[in-house]
């Protein structure tokens, strides 16, 4: 494990990888997961979900967390365009 990554935040997918591919966990993701997943800085993140032009997020008290299934239409929608 290499010093920038933290215990359960493994990359969720690898270079190359179609998006559809992209195994996403069976919980609500954090910033820190969604910024992972995309290998983009934390505050980007927070940048898409201030223009909401990224995965829709939700607040569970002060803490922001992704539904991995919106997270997957998000980029499914995201592939589609590009098409």
């Amino acid at each position: 494990m290499t010093s920038s990554q933290r215990p359960g935040a493994a990359r969720l997918s690898e270079p190359g990888q179609r998006p559809a591919a992209l195994a996403l966990p069976q919980r609500y993701l954090t910033p820190e997961d969604v910024a992972a997943l995309f290998g983009v800085p934390l505050e980007t993140v927070y940048q898409w979900r201030r223009k909401r032009t990224g995965p829709p997020g939700f607040r569970v008290g002060r803490h922001l967390r992704f539904d991995p299934n919106s997270v997957a239409q998000w980029v499914a929608d995201q592939t589609g365009e590009a098409a």
